[in-house]
C-alpha cells in the first residue's frame, strides 16, 4: 500500500469493461478508501450485487465543470459560509474525492487536459495559459474525448465555456462534440455576452445566437433540455462548462453592476471584465450559490428523464480559487502550482452501479477521467496519442488498489510533481522545495533540507516528464 491510503475494501465486486464494438461498459460498485470522513457502512458485496444489476447499455457521461471554482468553496468541502446542498447532495450519493487537481492552474490547459487526457503542453494550444487570441486552439485532427466516443456510438454535446481556440479554426464541432451551445473565450459579461476584445461571445454550433439572459440561467436551461431529450437509445456525452463563478462579479439581477461594465469595455477600457475594482465575499457566495442552484436544477432534470440510475456525472473545477475563494488551509491560488492553484473539489456519482457515502483520499488530476470515462465508455484511445491520465476504472469499479503514479504539472516560471504525499515544487523564485502533504496541507514546513535524496528524485522524475513535452515559445 502507498503511503496514500488507497486500497479498496472487498465491497467491490469484479466487472469486466467490453469493447466499442461489444458496446458494454465496465461494472462499478467500489468502496471507500479511507479518508478525513468515515462513509456509513454499505451493504454487503452480495446485498450489492443484488441491488445493483448490471447495466444492460453503455452509460451517459455528464461532465460538470465550474470556473474558477476553488478546493473549498463548497460546504462539502469545509466553507463556513457558502451553502452549495445539490453538490453536497451528489457528493453523498457518489465518492467525493479529497486530493483531485486540476490538469493546470488556469483555464485553457486544464481544459486540453481534459478534452484530450494528455498534459497540456503535449499540444501548442496547450502552451498558451491561458488562451487569448486566435493563434492557437486545439487542432481538429488531435483525438478528444468526444471525437473517440463519437467514433463508438455516443451522441456529444458541449454547453458552456470552450476555451480551447477560436473560429474560423477550432471550436467543438470540429473536435468531435456533435453540438455546441455557449462561449469560446476565457470568459465573458454575463448579459450582453461581450468578450475580452469587446466581441460578442454566445454561439449555437459556429454562429452567433442572442439571448441577453444570464449566462448561468441560458446554459442550464440547455443542459436540462439536453438531458431530458430522446436520444433514440444512443448514450450521451455532455461537457457542461459553466463560467460561474469566474468574474466579472454579477450575480443574477446585477444588471445595474452589468450596465456599467458594458460601458466600460465598450469605452475602450480592456479590463473593465476582470472587474478588479468589484466583487466581495458576499458576491462570490451568492455566485457560487447560484453555480449550485444550477447543477440542482440539470440534475433535477436528469432525474425525471429516467436516465438518473445509467448516467456518470463528474463534478470539477478548471483551477483553484480567485480572489475571493475560500481556500483555507491551502497556500496559493489560481495560476500557482501551490496547492491553491490547483487543487479542486471531485466528485462522481453512477447510482446503477456506484456505491454513496465515499470518499476518497487517492491523488487524481484532470486527464485520469478522460482514460477512465473512456474505458467505462467502451472506447479505445488513439494509440498514436497515448494518454498521460491512469483510468480509475479498476480502483472504483473492481476494488483494485488505486495505480501509483506521479502526478506532473508545468506553468511558466513553476513546476511541480506529487508522488504519493510529497510533493516537489519549485515557484518563482527558482528555489527546489519539498512538502510532505500528509502532514503539512498548507506548504509551510520545507523538507528540502533534510531529505535532499528524495527532493532529488522527484526533480529528477519532473526533468524526465518535461523532456517529453513541447518547450514554450520565446
Amino acid at each position: 500500500m502507498s503511503s496514500y491510503e488507497n486500497k479498496l475494501s472487498r465491497r467491490a465486486f469484479t466487472g469486466a469493461v467490453g469493447v466499442a464494438a461489444a458496446a458494454t461498459a465496465a461494472g462499478l460498485g467500489a468502496a471507500p478508501a479511507q479518508a478525513a470522513e468515515t462513509p456509513p457502512a454499505g451493504p454487503s458485496e452480495r446485498e450489492f450485487r443484488a441491488s445493483r444489476g448490471r447495466p444492460s447499455r453503455r452509460p451517459n457521461i455528464l461532465f460538470i465543470l465550474g470556473d474558477d471554482l476553488g478546493w473549498a468553496d463548497l460546504s462539502a468541502y469545509g466553507a463556513p459560509h457558502i451553502r452549495t446542498p445539490n453538490l453536497d447532495r451528489l457528493a453523498r450519493q457518489g465518492v467525493r474525492f479529497t486530493d483531485a487537481y486540476s490538469g493546470s492552474a488556469t483555464c485553457s490547459p486544464t481544459r486540453f487536459s481534459l478534452y484530450t487526457g494528455r498534459y497540456p503542453a503535449r499540444t501548442r494550444g496547450g502552451l498558451a495559459e491561458p488562451i487569448a487570441d486566435k493563434s492557437v486552439g486545439l487542432e481538429p485532427t488531435h483525438p478528444t474525448l468526444a471525437s473517440l466516443l463519437k467514433a463508438s456510438g455516443y451522441a456529444t454535446a458541449l454547453i458552456g465555456k470552450w476555451h480551447a481556440g477560436y473560429l474560423p479554426d477550432y471550436s467543438p464541432t470540429k473536435s468531435g462534440w456533435d453540438e455546441f451551445f455557449g462561449n469560446f473565450g476565457g470568459a465573458l459579461e454575463y448579459y450582453s455576452k461581450l468578450g475580452l476584445g469587446g466581441e460578442y461571445d454566445l454561439y449555437e454550433g459556429d454562429a452567433a445566437y442572442e439571448d441577453l439572459r444570464y449566462y448561468t440561467r441560458i446554459i442550464t436551461e440547455r443542459a436540462g433540455e439536453y438531458v431530458s431529450r430522446d436520444h433514440h437509445g444512443r448514450p450521451w456525452l455532455l461537457n457542461l462548462n459553466f463560467t460561474t463563478p469566474h468574474w466579472p462579479w454579477i450575480a443574477d439581477g446585477d444588471t445595474e453592476q452589468s450596465a456599467e461594465i458594458v460601458r466600460r469595455i465598450k469605452a475602450g477600457d480592456p479590463r473593465a471584465l476582470w472587474h478588479q475594482d468589484g466583487g466581495s465575499v458576499e458576491k462570490y457566495k451568492e455566485m457560487v450559490e447560484d453555480l449550485d442552484r444550477s447543477v440542482g436544477e440539470v440534475l433535477k432534470a436528469l432525474k425525471r428523464s429516467g436516465q438518473e440510475e445509467h448516467t456518470i456525472v463528474v463534478f470539477s473545477s478548471d483551477n483553484g480559487g480567485e480572489r475571493f475563494s475560500y481556500n483555507w488551509p491551502l497556500s496559493g491560488s489560481k495560476a500557482s502550482l501551490q496547492e491553491g492553484g490547483i487543487r479542486v473539489p471531485n466528485i462522481v456519482r453512477w447510482p446503477a452501479r456506484l456505491e454513496g457515502g465515499q470518499v476518497s483520499r487517492v491523488p487524481v488530476f484532470s486527464p485520469d477521467w478522460t482514460a477512465t470515462l473512456l474505458e467505462v465508455a467502451g472506447a479505445r484511445p488513439h494509440p498514436a496519442y497515448p494518454l498521460d491520465g491512469v483510468s480509475l476504472a479498476g480502483y472504483l469499479l473492481r476494488g483494485e488498489e488505486a495505480v501509483e503514479r506521479d502526478l506532473f504539472w508545468r506553468v511558466r516560471g513553476e513546476r511541480a510533481l506529487r508522488r504519493g504525499n510529497w510533493k516537489y515544487y519549485r515557484g518563482k523564485s527558482g528555489r527546489d522545495q519539498l512538502f510532505d502533504l500528509a502532514g503539512d496541507i498548507r506548504e509551510q514546513a520545507d523538507k528540502a533540507a533534510v531529505e535532499p535524496a528524495r527532493l532529488a528524485e522527484l526533480r529528477a522524475a519532473w526533468e524526465a516528464v518535461n523532456a517529453g513535452l513541447l518547450p514554450y515559445p520565446a
